[in-house]
């Protein structure tokens, strides 16, 4: 197996575009913890797989750094505006629901024990258990974000020929799945 089988995968999943990267490649920042602390999008304390329950970031950022490749893919889609919030929910909706057929798919590909990150939080339950008092519903299909293991996704992309905002009236959302295969050498 290449790595050409890997971004097929993701395509055939339903990803806008994808790319097998090496570690190098992926940019990290302590900031993007900083910015989900001051929870702009709602969740900050609400979520498993969101900081700051989802771990130190230290120990996150460690973790993600120990596999030497990655299979980073995107989704674009249109929105009627900027303002079209319905739009870019639907968007992550579909993006989440991408992400858990990849999981599926590569789950018998890579070896065990890749790393499945998401965009902008899991998305796995409509409401998650945690704020309910409760244990994580799904721990086996639980995904935390990139940002929450501190990546910088915009400065990753730009050694690939993905980008990062995708013109006027569209929303992007990414996902990377970390591996230590070495199937895709060459």
């Amino acid at each position: 197996m290449n790595k050409d089988v890997l971004i097929r995968a993701a395509l055939d999943a339903g990803a806008t575009k994808a790319a097998v990267i090496d570690q190098s490649q992926i940019v990290y920042s302590r900031t993007f913890r900083d910015m989900c602390a001051l929870n702009s999008c709602g969740m900050y304390g609400r979520c498993y797989m969101c900081p700051p329950d989802v771990g130190p970031i230290d120990e996150l950022m460690a973790a993600a750094q120990a596999y030497p490749r990655a299979l980073l893919y995107q989704t674009i889609n249109g929105l009627e505006d900027s303002f079209d919030i319905e739009g870019m929910q639907e968007a992550k909706k579909h993006h989440n629901q991408l992400s858990q057929r990849l999981r599926d798919v590569l789950d018998g590909v890579l070896a065990p024990g890749a790393l499945h990150l998401s965009g902008g939080g899991c998305g796995v339950c409509s409401v998650c258990a945690k704020q309910e008092g409760q244990p994580c519903r799904h721990p086996d299909r639980a995904m935390p974000s990139l940002e929450a293991y501190g990546m910088d996704v915009y400065n990753t992309t730009s050694s690939t020929e993905m980008k990062y905002i995708n013109g006027q009236n569209t929303v992007t959302y990414f996902g990377m799945v970390l591996f230590h295969d070495e199937c895709c050498e060459g």
